[in-house]
């Protein structure tokens, strides 16, 4: 599927482990619980895809540009994000355990209820991310909840 355009497709719970799909166009795709592990998704478009629920851990993500896609409850865990552009991503609840962050450009993501405890986050930007009980190496944040009140 190498530099295949499925922008807009509808890829459900589809089972792409190990699947090249290096520079492909998958903005806008619906790809909710689909299985992605060590999928090869190097210089792919993801711009606005759903990718909630997807199974990413060890896919190559060199490159991958994600611009307001939605990777909430994703499981990430050994994932290499270093260097990616993540601004405005919602991650919120995404599990993060030894990812590789290294690098990466967070601003503005929603990173509520990620856990991020074993991850690489040297160098990592998060200016204006929402940290609502994230979990980090050196323990919560909170900051960004909404007030209860």
């Amino acid at each position: 599927l190498s530099g295949a355009k499925l922008s807009n497709a509808k890829l459900r719970f589809a089972n792409l482990n190990e699947a090249d799909l290096s520079d492909t166009d998958l903005s806008g795709a619906d790809l909710i619980g689909a299985n992605l592990s060590g999928a090869n998704l190097s210089k792919t478009f993801l711009s606005g895809a759903n990718l909630s629920g997807v199974d990413l851990r060890a896919a190559n993500l060199y490159e991958a540009y994600f611009g307001g896609a939605n990777l909430s409850g994703v499981d990430l865990r050994s994932t290499n994000f270093s260097f990616l552009n993540l601004s405005r991503v919602n991650l919120s609840d995404a599990n993060l355990r030894g990812a590789n962050l290294s690098g990466a450009n967070l601003s503005g993501a929603n990173l509520s209820d990620t856990d991020l405890t074993t991850s690489n986050l040297r160098d990592v930007k998060l200016s204006n991310a929402i940290l609502c009980r994230t979990q980090f190496p050196w323990g919560e944040i909170n900051d960004g909840c909404p007030n209860s009140e």
